[in-house]
């Protein structure tokens, strides 16, 4: 069971990565995207139409990866104070109902943006020559991802007797909370 968890683990890593890696993509065009709208306006007083939408939408995909990413590595908002002072069994309920819960909110993010997306796929997106429903497909993809990685964190919770850390490893000034 370890083995199966641990290479399933490093498939979601690389995901975890590539996500990561396409978001800090996005902003750094949707930053150039938007440095070229304003050199439009105000250099050449003719504003290109298609910075707008497409910095838009590589908006939306950089949010919704990032905060997979954020599900996946624990950096999400939380208000961990009562998970600090539980008793070991009540943290480990506690952080299995969060993680049940934002599986849900995954879920439920990739069924309705895939349902945008399908119900919006036919009209064009102004400004830009591709279809309307792109702009939903980042909330299906982001919303697969973040289920997926709020699974994987709920399997080694549970099936693994992992215990999630309450901090980050990387944030040593940090304690985290052991019994």
């Amino acid at each position: 069971m370890r083995a199966e968890l641990a290479a399933l683990s490093r498939i979601l890593a690389v995901v975890n990565r590539a996500a990561l890696w396409i978001a800090g993509i996005g902003l750094v065009f949707m930053t150039l995207f938007v440095a070229w709208q304003v050199f439009g306006r105000y250099v050449l007083n003719q504003s290109p139409s298609w910075t707008e939408p497409a910095s838009l939408l590589l908006m939306s995909w950089f949010i919704l990866l990032g905060s997979a990413v954020g599900v996946r590595e624990g950096n999400h908002l939380g208000f961990e104070i009562a998970l600090h002072y539980a008793p070991h069994g009540l943290r480990q309920i506690m952080l299995a109902v969060t993680e049940v819960l934002v599986m849900l909110f995954g879920i439920a993010m990739a069924w309705y943006g895939t349902s945008l997306a399908v119900e919006t796929w036919s009209a064009l997106m102004p400004g830009l020559p591709i279809p309307q429903g792109f702009d939903y497909v980042p909330l299906a993809v982001g919303g697969v991802l973040i289920a997926l990685f709020s699974l994987e964190k709920l399997v080694r919770l549970l099936l693994a007797g992992e215990d999630v850390p309450l901090v980050r490893a990387d944030e040593p000034h940090l304690v985290a909370v052991k019994e």
